[in-house]
């Protein structure tokens, strides 16, 4: 009888370290911690087979709303400025463009897997409700909405940002009188990168119209709209409508949006695994 048990047990061991040999292998997945840019995350795996999401969620998807988690997935929640910083800590990560490109990743070489041009994440001109026709600001959205934004947007950055501005101008609003601008500042809240680079463009457009254009660099998504609601600031340029929404919801801010001129496409981006062979395996 011993020796019977004895056999079992050692069978009952077998099996056990079989079973723990064919576990299934845990990745980790860094995504923004923002309410919107988390869903457009998920979305974008979605969108690529990697999970699935409950029906309906949508923009408003967090990571409690994935229904299938084939991969074993691991999520971790990041601001996110950070994620390029700890990419080499993760298997993948999912990352802003305008954060890829301030970390020297080249989104359209680098990413495994990358966005279509979404017209729902085009980064916006945003000003607080009220201004959205002083003239100073439709002086600046031509310039902004210009062939040679346009054209800069193509040739700087190859894709990894993408011009959303259907008819571009000359870079001037026929209905404005520029001479009453002469002298005129008007300034810009702005992620460094692209940005700020793009406004650099418009900075040269008004110019020539005596407009000064003060850029006004800053790291994070929180800042910006607070000094553009305050009135320090006259206008921001970083963000995307839904996180602009979300943004004013709750902060009970009263910013608007008056012109989307670029998308910058949301890519994931391979940290300790260089391929998505691995989550095939």
């Amino acid at each position: 009888m011993k020796k019977l048990s004895a056999i079992i047990l050692a069978l009952i061991t077998v099996l056990a370290l079989a079973g723990c040999g064919k576990a299934k292998k845990e990745f980790t997945v860094a995504v923004p911690n923002d309410t919107t840019n988390e869903a457009r995350a998920l979305l974008l795996l979605e969108a690529n087979g990697i999970l699935k999401l409950k029906s309906g969620v949508g923009i408003t998807a967090t990571i409690q709303d994935i229904a299938e988690n084939p991969y074993n997935i691991k999520f971790q929640e990041v601001e996110a400025a950070q994620i390029p910083n700890i990419l080499k800590d993760v298997d993948y990560a999912v990352i802003n463009s305008n954060y890829a490109l301030d970390a020297g990743i080249n989104p359209v070489k680098q990413s495994l897997v990358i966005e279509g041009s979404y017209s729902a994440y085009a980064n916006i001109l945003a000003v607080k409700q009220g201004n959205e026709n002083e003239p100073k600001i439709k002086a600046l959205v031509a310039a902004l909405s210009s062939q040679k934004v346009a054209d800069f947007i193509a040739q700087k950055y190859g894709g990894a940002v993408v011009s959303t501005v259907e008819k571009p101008g000359d870079g001037f609003d026929a209905s404005l009188d520029y001479a009453a601008l002469n002298g005129t500042t008007v300034s810009v809240a702005a992620s460094p990168s692209p940005h700020a680079e793009i406004l650099e463009v418009a900075k040269g457009i008004l110019a020539e119209k005596g407009i000064t254009l003060d850029i006004r660099e800053f790291n994070d998504y929180v800042v910006p709209n607070n000094v553009v609601e305050d009135g320090t600031v006259d206008a921001n340029y970083f963000q995307h409508v839904p996180y602009l929404d979300d943004f004013n919801a709750q902060n009970k801010t009263h910013i608007v949006s008056v012109a989307p001129i670029h998308v910058e496409p949301m890519g994931l981006y391979g940290g300790k695994q260089t391929s998505l062979d691995a989550l095939k395996k």
